[in-house]
């Protein structure tokens, strides 16, 4: 039986096939070299050796990052948001962290919806001191009017390089973008 930990769920292939909502599990323990989940149908039983159970124990028992945290904005880490903010999960994660002045900021962030707004975008983050980084709010999936391919092609032949992504949403992605060292 082959057992992978995916963010979300815990898939099992081999002559037990089953996922497992991450979220659905109600106990994690290690005993031994297995762990041992409560799960809805019942105790399932993963022989992973002592180190691996440990760590899957650990990863299944923490929990993750908010959105602010992924992104790094908090209060000790204002942001200059450029544009728009309209996505609920977003405006919860920038709450109390979002900068008044380009000196007060960080880091930037701006929502991009098209070129015009990439462009905004870049000028407003050359007013954050030198190294601040600038992550660009864009549409999720291929079927994104304005998503991570276009984004990530104008950023780069600006001088741009991508250093983190991260989801937002079920329809948002959020990519960080440093100035290129030469």
């Amino acid at each position: 039986m082959k057992a992978l930990l995916e963010s979300r769920e815990l898939i099992l292939r081999g002559e037990v096939r089953r996922t497992v909502p991450v979220a659905a599990i109600t106990a994690v323990t290690v005993e031994g070299d297995d762990l041992v989940l409560s799960t809805p149908d019942g105790p399932l039983i993963l022989t992973l050796g002592a180190d691996a159970a440990t760590r899957w124990a650990r990863k299944l028992t923490t929990p993750p990052p908010s959105l602010a945290q992924k992104l790094g904005v908090g209060p000790a880490t204002p942001v200059l948001v450029i544009g728009t903010v309209d996505d609920p999960a977003l405006a919860e994660a920038l709450a109390g962290a979002v900068a008044a002045t380009p000196a007060e900021a960080r880091l930037a962030l701006a929502v991009v919806r098209n070129p015009a707004d990439l462009e905004r975008a870049v000028t407003a983050h050359a007013a954050l001191p030198s190294g601040a980084a600038l992550w660009l709010i864009h549409g999720k999936g291929p079927k994104a009017t304005f998503g991570e391919a276009p984004v990530r092609a104008w950023m780069r032949a600006t001088g741009f390089m991508d250093t983190k992504i991260s989801a937002v949403s079920a329809t948002l992605s959020a990519t960080r973008y440093s100035i290129r060292s030469r």
